[in-house]
């Protein structure tokens, strides 16, 4: 979803004739009669990251942060590999949402990292 962090964008379009997107307004005004959202595929691809009311910025934040998390699961790993900490001294949360991720990584590429021994512990 294009900006604002979760929320819906409300916007409506105007088209020309042939139906093609030929502005954006973020409110009802006369020609703008077809209401839509920020993620929006026509919206997406005539603003692309600008679209948001804040002036952008939120899509290359958000994907930032999704490179970050892969950098700390791999600290965290390093960690335990050198018996830094143990899996188990992290909250439980944090052991839940790791094991997830480290499960679905496992599915699309594949592999099978829990064997019949593990009982699901790293």
């Amino acid at each position: 979803m294009l900006c604002c962090e979760g929320k819906k964008l409300k916007l409506y379009l105007k088209r020309d004739a042939a139906g093609q997107v030929l502005a954006v307004s973020r409110t009802a005004e006369a020609g703008f009669d077809e209401e839509t959202t920020a993620n929006a595929p026509e919206v997406v691809a005539l603003l692309g990251q600008g679209a948001c009311q804040n002036g952008g910025g939120h899509e290359a934040l958000a994907a930032s942060d999704m490179r970050l998390v892969r950098v700390l699961e791999d600290v965290i790993d390093l960690l335990i590999q050198r018996g830094l900490i143990r899996f188990t001294d992290l909250p439980q949360n944090a052991q839940s949402k790791l094991l997830e991720r480290k499960s679905l990584r496992a599915q699309i590429h594949g592999l099978d990292i829990l064997d019949d021994t593990d009982e699901g512990l790293i």
